[in-house]
C-alpha cells in the first residue's frame, strides 16, 4: 500500500517511521512546508520529499494519506484532502472549529476518513476495556481523568481543552460511555490562555466524572496521565497511559496489577500506540470497513470542549445529547452543546 505523510514535524516523524519500516507499506512521499527539513526528513526514511501538495498527488497516487499539522493549521490542507476521496487518517484535534468539522464530514461521507486517538491502544486501556466489557467493574459509578504537562501554547486561548484533552473526552467516553452534561471551571492565571481546565461531568448512565487538564504543570511528574474507574464491584487505575494498569476488587487489600514485563519493550512504549493503530487502521481498509477510529470522533471530541466552553462562560452546567455514532450537520440549539 503506498502511503504519503503530510507534515513534516515532531509527531509526524513517527508517521514517517512506521510506514517506511512495515513490511506491506511503502512510504512514497513526505509533504511539508520548509524544504530543508522536508528533504532531511524524507531522506531519513527513503522516500521522496515534496513541497508541493498538487504534485505529490499527481506523482505519486498514493493508496493512504496521513496528516500531521500544526494543531490550529489543519482544515484548509484536510479539506483538499477530503476532496481527493483518498483514504485519509488525520492526527488530533480535528480541527478547533464546529463549522469546519461538519464541513469536513459532510464532504467526506462514504471515504475512509480516520483520526489518531492512539491512547485506546495502549496496553493498560486495552485491558481496562476488557474488564469493563466483561462486567468485572459491575455499574459504573464515577471516573476520572487527569492530564497536565507543559505548555503547547497556540492562537485559541483554548488550545489544552481542545488539542490536548480531547484525549479524555474520548478516553471517557470510550471505557464509560456517551458524556451528557459538562459542567466547567478554567483559569487563564498564568500566560493569558485558559492554560488548566477543571470540568465536572454527567454520563447518560447516570455515572459521575471529573477531568483536569493542565500546561501549568510537568510531563516529567510521576502520573502526568492518571485514569480511574470506580464501579460497584471493583476499581482500576491507568498511570500515564503505558506505564501500568491496576484493578481492584471491593473488601480486598490485594490488587491485581499489569506492567510491561523486562522483554516487553513495545507495551511500555507509548509511540507504540500509534502503531498499533495502524495495524488496526490497515485491516479495516483492506477489508472495506469503516476505520476503528472514525473522524466523527474527532467532531464528537471538539462538539464536548465546546459545550466547555459554554459552561464556563455562562456559569452554567450545559446538556449534551449522547452521540450514537454519528453527528447532527445541524448546529446544537442554545439550550444543550
Amino acid at each position: 500500500m503506498r502511503v504519503a505523510v503530510v507534515g513534516a514535524g515532531g509527531w509526524g516523524e513517527h508517521h514517517a517511521r512506521i510506514f517506511s519500516r512495515r513490511e506491506d507499506t511503502e512510504l512514497v512521499a513526505v509533504v511539508g512546508r520548509t524544504p530543508a527539513r522536508t528533504a532531511a526528513r524524507a531522506e531519513r526514511y527513503g522516500t521522496t520529499p515534496y513541497t508541493d501538495l498538487d504534485l505529490m498527488l499527481e506523482r505519486e497516487r498514493p493508496d493512504l494519506i496521513t496528516v500531521c499539522l500544526p494543531n490550529e493549521d489543519h482544515y484548509d490542507v484536510t479539506l483538499k484532502l477530503v476532496h481527493t476521496g483518498i483514504p485519509l487518517l488525520v492526527e488530533k484535534p480535528l480541527v478547533f472549529d464546529l463549522d469546519e468539522a461538519d464541513t469536513l464530514l459532510n464532504d467526506a461521507r462514504g471515504n475512509f476518513f480516520a483520526i489518531n486517538f492512539n491512547h485506546r491502544y495502549a496496553e493498560p486501556v486495552q485491558r481496562a476495556k476488557a474488564l469493563i466489557d466483561a462486567g468485572e467493574l459491575g455499574d459504573l459509578i464515577f471516573a476520572t481523568w487527569r492530564f497536565g504537562g507543559e505548555p503547547n501554547r497556540g492562537g485559541s486561548p483554548h488550545a489544552n481543552l481542545i488539542e490536548t484533552q480531547c484525549h479524555g473526552f474520548d478516553m471517557l467516553e470510550h471505557l464509560v460511555g456517551p458524556i451528557s452534561a459538562v459542567s466547567a471551571h478554567l483559569t487563564d492565571k498564568t500566560y493569558g490562555a485558559f492554560s488548566t481546565v477543571a470540568l465536572a461531568l454527567d454520563f447518560a448512565n447516570r455515572a459521575v466524572g471529573t477531568m483536569l487538564g493542565s500546561y501549568d504543570s510537568s510531563y516529567a511528574y510521576p502520573d502526568t496521565q492518571h485514569l480511574e474507574i470506580n464501579g460497584t464491584e471493583g476499581r482500576l487505575v491507568i498511570h500515564d497511559t503505558v506505564r501500568s494498569l491496576s484493578f481492584s476488587k471491593p473488601g480486598d487489600p490485594v490488587e491485581r496489577r499489569w506492567h510491561s514485563t523486562y522483554f516487553d519493550d513495545e507495551s511500555r512504549n507509548f509511540a507504540g500506540t500509534f502503531d498499533r493503530h495502524v495495524d488496526a487502521l490497515l485491516t479495516a481498509l483492506r477489508a472495506g470497513a469503516e476505520p476503528p477510529i472514525h473522524a466523527r470522533a474527532g467532531r464528537r471530541a471538539l462538539h464536548l470542549a465546546h459545550a466547555a466552553i459554554k459552561s464556563h462562560e455562562t456559569g452554567r452546567r450545559v446538556a449534551c445529547v449522547p452521540n450514537d455514532g454519528q453527528y447532527s450537520a445541524n448546529r446544537p440549539s442554545a439550550g444543550g452543546c
